[in-house]
């Protein structure tokens, strides 16, 4: 078989990568939990249909099929309501799990999923077809109060500040409020407020005058509306002064609106929470909008300090509207961290690295073929203990052995004990192959330091 071609944007992580990207969902997951947060997990597709009903997301949906499809039984390739997608988020298919399960759920419902998703987009530095997501949520039946839009950034600030012991950067949780945009466009006179808001959330990849050109070509602003949308996303801050700030741009274009009084509020209140609870994490920036539409309250998204041009590795935001059986509507508020993208600066920016890329803390040596059977003894009593052990693929010289342990990474080596020629057992030794210290031990007592029994993910320069 030929070397295979690389696919672009499905990563694969190496042993230590892989390491380092299971103890960043353990501390995702642990912390999660330790908010009661309850874990799930949703099938991979959706109906076509469900996927592409909100937002522009139709060029990064993957198309289920069979390779020898029935054509009598297959549905039209132009009829969405019988087609199956594989998911590109976490948010539709949990929408779509809370009606179907809403008689069984006790809201507010407070889940985190951390799973694969699939999205049609051009690889790129931190960007895949193929990635983890690691999302938490709160969803209610019928209202869902405020508080939650405080308190699920504060969360998502612990979770990655928790990664902080292992070389991640600090983070950044830049907030905004759909209530803010959409009441001062629509002060200013602007009726098309979707257009707006997918013009502002391109800012930062396209640069002010080609988003200016957009909102007048897309939005029907005029340069003058357009100028003053432009105003608001300059704004940015981390307490409440920019309340005012937006109070004062506000009253000088005239553009007054009950729903902007109310966006204010509650972004005060989240500003002024975050402050108390995590100074300098949290920042309010007019400019976030995100570009999904079924965001309506507070969106966010998250960057890591430093590394700001990785894009937002953390977003997400408050929907009002995006779960609804008719009769019940489950507003919800939640936030997605992109995990892959996250780990592959963590691994590729060699910010982290391992201790080792094997679990195993322990190569018990084997002498010879015939005592294998002494040395799967010692391994099974290690073992039994809690501690990582692998036994030598073959018997061959102590010096080879201990050069395959050190391969491995492998930091101890177990010498049986032997009989010499006058008949006296000696005890087993164990090795620590990095000091060359060699010491007696037995299977049942032995252990190694806390710090040597499991691979750890530690800052690369520790």
């Amino acid at each position: 078989m030929a070397r295979p071609t690389p696919l672009s944007g499905f990563p694969e992580w190496l042993p230590e990568g892989r390491l380092v990207e299971q103890h960043v969902l353990d501390v995702l997951r642990r912390t999660f939990e330790l908010h009661g947060f309850a874990g799930i997990e949703t099938r991979a597709v959706e109906p076509l249909e469900q996927l592409l009903r909100k937002g522009e997301t139709s060029k990064e949906v993957y198309v289920l099929s069979r390779l020898q499809e029935d054509p009598d039984s297959a549905p039209d390739a132009t009829d969405r309501a019988g087609r199956l997608g594989l998911h590109f988020d976490l948010t539709v298919p949990f929408a779509r799990y809370v009606l179907e399960n809403a008689g069984h759920l006790a809201f507010p419902f407070r889940r985190y999923q951390i799973q694969k998703v699939w999205r049609g987009e051009r690889p790129q530095d931190g960007r895949f077809r193929e990635f983890v997501q690691a999302d938490i949520d709160v969803v209610g039946a019928g209202d869902l109060p405020y508080h939650y839009e405080v308190e699920l950034p504060l969360v998502m600030a612990e979770a990655l500040g928790a990664l902080r012991e292992i070389g991640v950067p600090p983070v950044r949780i830049l907030v905004n409020n759909r209530k803010v945009a959409e009441g001062f466009y629509r002060g200013l006179g602007l009726t098309d407020v979707d257009a707006v808001l997918r013009g502002i959330d391109k800012l930062d990849k396209i640069g002010p005058d080609a988003v200016a050109a957009l909102l007048v070509d897309e939005a029907g602003a005029t340069q003058a509306q357009a100028a003053a949308c432009l105003e608001l996303a300059a704004i940015s801050g981390d307490d409440e002064s920019i309340v005012d700030r937006v109070r004062e741009l506000a009253e000088r274009h005239g553009a007054t609106h009950e729903l902007l009084d109310t966006g204010l509020t509650e972004l005060g209140a989240l500003v002024r929470a975050a402050a108390e609870r995590a100074p300098g994490v949290v920042v309010a920036d007019l400019k976030i909008a995100r570009g999904l539409d079924y965001y309506t309250g507070s969106v966010y998204e998250t960057v890591l300090v430093g590394h700001e041009q990785l894009g937002s590795i953390c977003s997400g935001g408050r929907y009002d509207t995006l779960a609804s059986d008719g009769t019940t509507t489950y507003p919800g508020v939640g936030l997605s961290i992109g995990v892959s993208r996250l780990v592959s600066r963590l691994v590729g920016g060699g910010l982290v690295r391992a201790t080792r890329s094997v679990p195993s803390a322990v190569l018990v040596a084997v002498t010879q073929e015939e005592d294998r059977s002494r040395s799967d003894a010692v391994a099974v009593a290690l073992r039994a203990r809690g501690i990582p052990v692998e036994v030598a693929p073959s018997a061959a010289k102590f010096g080879k052995q201990i050069r395959h342990a050190d391969r491995r990474g492998i930091p101890y080596v177990w010498f049986l004990g032997q009989t010499d020629d006058d008949g006296v057992v000696a005890g087993d030794q164990v090795k620590d192959i990095r000091s060359g210290e060699q010491v007696p031990a037995d299977a049942t007592t032995w252990r190694p330091p806390a710090e040597d029994r499991w691979p750890r993910v530690v800052p690369a320069e520790g």
